[in-house]
């Protein structure tokens, strides 16, 4: 991958590892959450006012951009997540979410891929159709690469719709068990997102 478009989120993981990576293609789109801000108000603002490169941008617009990206950080704080960014185009709003979590507490009888799929084949919705579950070898270690379509809303008649991959990872040298997952709501841009999940999927590194 070209490195002059590309970017690295990092942070701090756990005892047997330091960092998790992950390389984000066309960086200048993306937004990497900062996890350790301690005023994430703050600092949601200040993202937004550096994202609209024009000063007559309507200030609606520079609230709106802050609202969406305090909500995904806290999803992503709440998640304890490893990493997080946001595919943010230029002057638009969010397009995706990526996020990089360890999935703890999972006992080490269950670090297999066969146990990953019983859970994701039994895991409860609703969603439009049945998740496309796949097994799959990434540089980090075997996965379980998950595609769903998901009400945002499961409770309302009616409401949007995201779609999602995720990859539910098995790193070779490490006991633990990760879930790299990229969210999206343009249902149009569905093939060539999925593409990016498993690109992003593709460049997780612990180290």
């Amino acid at each position: 991958m070209n490195t002059e478009t590309a970017d690295t989120a990092d942070t701090a993981a756990a005892a047997d590892w330091h960092e998790c990576r992950v390389t984000l293609p066309a960086a200048h789109n993306w937004l990497v959450l900062d996890l350790t801000a301690e005023r994430p108000e703050a600092w949601a603002r200040s993202a937004a006012d550096e994202h609209f490169s024009a000063d007559d941008a309507p200030a609606e617009w520079r609230e709106a951009f802050a609202e969406d990206v305090l909500w995904y950080w806290a999803v992503a704080a709440r998640q304890k997540a490893l990493c997080a960014a946001l595919l943010t185009p230029q002057d638009g709003g969010v397009a995706a979410f990526y996020c990089v979590r360890e999935l703890s507490g999972v006992p080490a009888e269950s670090l297999h891929l066969d146990v990953l799929r019983a859970e994701a084949e039994a895991a409860e919705g609703p969603y439009f159709r049945p998740p496309d579950i796949t097994e799959v070898e990434l540089p980090l270690g075997a996965a379980l690469r998950v595609h769903r379509l998901e009400p945002t809303d499961p409770e309302a008649d009616s409401g949007s719709v995201l779609e999602g991959v995720a990859h539910y990872v098995l790193p070779r040298t490490y006991p633990t068990a990760l879930e790299c997952r990229l969210l999206w709501g343009a249902l149009g841009l569905g093939e060539e997102l999925a593409k990016l999940a498993d690109e992003l999927a593709d460049s997780v590194r612990l180290v």
